[in-house]
């Protein structure tokens, strides 16, 4: 009878349902073989068979089910469709959806979207919401999330918008969906009008929407906000769950504030490789490098391990330190744990390289790599245009060109980079105002300001100065000091005085505009110039900062201070350097008392050039380093140009490689030539 029907009927079901649950595909099978045997069809029956068959992962036959059915209703489509979906086969899903002749609930339409969602398909997504218009079912709560969600990872925000106006009331889904597709796209305005809208909505916030807006507060640097949004986590304690936690150190990190990202990353119950990157990239975000890279060492030392993001972190730690046997060690422990070949560790490996003076080793990454971005174009172009070697970045730029990448906003900067060190003002020109115009790139101070340095190295320092007065730069303290160079250069000091006074207007206490303007005047015999300088600088305070360089040699970092006699290895320093200003001295070298700006006398100021922090740092990297090994140096000041000269020959008579790295650019000197043609 009927009642036995269902009864038994009641009882497939049941058995089905708990198969499923455990996992068991042989009591689910023996239901599919009596339904067969049975051959009486029932569409809720063999709706539960699909879901049992795409639970224990069996989609082939959940398939064959599907088939086979005289008739279905919408919950068939929207079982095997959602299979199709949690076993990542959205294309399978989505053909489902093309092939439908069951009925389009708001079920099935959700899940559609968001396959279409997984795999970028704006069209089809696009197809799906005007099936949901029609059928009524647009302003549906689940259709509704779905369609915002697809049309922020489809990149379309706009027409995100239009749908998010359509959600009433308050709902943490959609708001978090707004906010990440604004951030994605960069468009913070946006973000913000979101943010501002759900601040009312405080308490209905979910953990994602903490996350959300954090992110914006990172994205925008806006503090203020972040710190109210941290308080009322602490309230409902959510800053113990991981990804807020992680969230909150990102932010104080990105905006500036690396002991609160330390704090924030302390309080976290259960670390994971997440928050532990999290904090590491805001100690390298704030160039606390060395305590990033020892925060590298205690999560090893937890147990936890690194992903390609924590050897990323790491890496540019070391970049920001030129440390250059760290990062080796880093790369042989990614290539031990099969990171190696990941792209952003790639990226990283590049930096590293081309930051720490081996820029033939950035290169051997580059050509490894088995797939490349833009990142990793633009790290071997501006690694090759800061080491001296503009022409092998123009080559590397139009190999770019003819892989089809598109050149961004950073690339143009080491393009501009090169073409100033080979004098190339017609092509500079070109690139700043037809190139990146077609490329829809605008120009920003970075590239005015390689520009200004372009047309000073071409000796057209007039057209510098207009260029600056002209492209709304005259703020810009970088360019004017790179004009400023080049009138010392160029022995334009009229020029230089005027484009000083400019520079100490916009920051009185730039200690290198006076050095810069005290040497003008000594070269052009103007000792009451100097004094004049020197006079001004006590009157406003300032004093030269310290000339500070170090040098690795082995696992030891040592660091060296001008004129600093109280180093642990100061005697067996002294004697080097002695002996190799005697064996410079046959070969031309002369002190070059114009960039002391003490008043001593010459004999004096001898023994102050001895002493600076570069020829020590040099020095003692001759006495600890293996016979013909290549001596890397980093210094916080630009190279002075004693140092300069008498490294140069230096170089010659021990016929070693020396690779400085100072402010502004690495210098690879070899056979007394230098990579900077001397202009720097």
């Amino acid at each position: 009878g009927l009642g036995g029907a269902a009864l038994q009927l009641h009882a497939a079901v049941a058995v089905l349902r708990t198969a499923a649950a455990a996992g068991k595909l042989s009591a689910g099978k023996a239901v599919h073989a009596h339904m067969l045997r049975a051959s009486h069809f029932h569409v809720v029956l063999h709706n539960h068979l699909i879901a049992f068959y795409a639970k224990c992962g069996c989609l082939g036959l959940a398939r064959r089910v599907f088939d086979a059915m005289p008739s279905r209703n919408p919950v068939s489509g929207s079982l095997l469709m959602s299979g199709y979906a949690s076993s990542g086969r959205h294309g399978d899903a989505l053909a489902l959806l093309r092939a439908a002749d069951f009925d389009l609930n708001e079920y099935v339409l959700s899940t559609a979207v968001s396959a279409t969602a997984q795999v970028r398909s704006y069209d089809m997504g696009r197809q799906c919401h005007g099936h949901a218009v029609k059928s009524g079912l647009a302003e549906h709560h689940y259709v509704c999330n779905a369609l915002l969600h697809m049309y922020c990872q489809c990149a379309h925000v706009e027409d995100a918008v239009k749908v998010f106006e359509m959600v009433p009331g308050f709902d943490a889904f959609a708001f978090n969906s707004m906010i990440n597709g604004f951030l994605d796209k960069g468009k913070f305005d946006g973000s913000v009008r979101v943010v501002r809208s759900m601040v009312g909505q405080v308490e209905q916030w979910d953990h994602v929407s903490y996350v959300a807006v954090l992110g914006h507060c990172a994205s925008t640097k806006e503090l203020l906000l972040g710190r109210q949004v941290h308080s009322q986590a602490l309230k409902r304690r959510l800053e113990l769950n991981v990804y807020v936690g992680s969230a909150l150190v990102d932010m104080y990190g990105k905006c500036e504030c690396a002991c609160d990202a330390h704090s924030a990353f302390e309080v976290l119950p259960e670390k994971n490789v997440v928050s532990w990157t999290a904090v590491m990239t805001a100690y390298t975000q704030n160039e606390l490098f060395e305590e990033a890279l020892q925060l590298f060492l205690d999560l090893e030392m937890e147990g936890i391990r690194p992903n390609e993001f924590t050897y990323a972190v790491a890496l540019n730690s070391c970049a920001g330190l030129a440390a250059l046997k760290n990062g080796n060690a880093l790369s042989a422990s990614a290539v031990k744990t099969g990171h190696w070949g990941a792209l952003s560790v790639c990226n990283a490996l590049i930096n590293m390289y081309a930051k720490s003076g081996s820029i033939s080793d950035a290169w051997r990454v580059f050509l490894s790599m088995p797939c490349r971005d833009v990142v990793s174009w633009n790290s071997i172009i501006i690694g090759y245009a800061h080491h001296g070697l503009a022409r092998e970045a123009m080559r590397v730029f139009h190999d770019m060109l003819s892989a089809e990448e598109a050149p961004s906003y950073v690339t143009f900067v080491g393009v501009l980079s090169a073409c100033a060190q080979l004098g190339l003002v017609d092509e500079g020109l070109y690139y700043l105002n037809i190139m990146m115009k077609e490329m829809g790139i605008k120009p920003g101070r970075e590239h005015y300001t390689c520009m200004v340095g372009l047309l000073c190295r071409a000796g057209r320092l007039d057209e510098a100065e207009q260029f600056i007065l002209s492209n709304c730069i005259g703020t810009d303290v970088v360019a004017w000091k790179s004009l400023l160079g080049s009138c010392q250069v160029y022995k334009n000091y009229g020029l230089g005085h005027r484009v000083a006074e400019q520079i100490l207007e916009l920051k009185p206490n730039d200690v290198g505009t006076y050095v810069l303007l005290s040497n003008m005047y000594a070269k052009a015999n103007r000792w009451d110039g100097v004094v004049k300088v020197r006079k001004l600088m006590r009157e406003r305070g300032v004093r030269k900062e310290p000339g500070v360089s170090w040098i690795q040699v082995g696992s030891e970092v040592q660091v060296f201070t001008s004129d600093d006699k109280n180093h642990q290895w100061i005697n067996q320093i002294t004697i080097k350097l002695k002996e190799l200003i005697d064996q410079i001295k046959v070969i031309g070298y002369a002190p070059n008392f114009a960039v002391v700006l003490h008043d001593v006398e010459d004999e004096q100021k001898e023994e102050h050039l001895m002493y600076h922090s570069e020829k020590m740092a040099l020095a003692f990297g001759l006495i600890h380093s293996p016979e013909g090994a290549t001596i890397r140096i980093m210094k916080n000041l630009r190279i002075c140009d004693d140092c300069h000269v008498a490294i140069k020959l230096i170089s010659l008579v021990t016929r070693r490689r020396i690779v400085i790295r100072d402010t502004v650019r690495f210098h690879c000197i070899e056979d007394g030539v230098c990579s900077c043609d001397d202009y720097w």
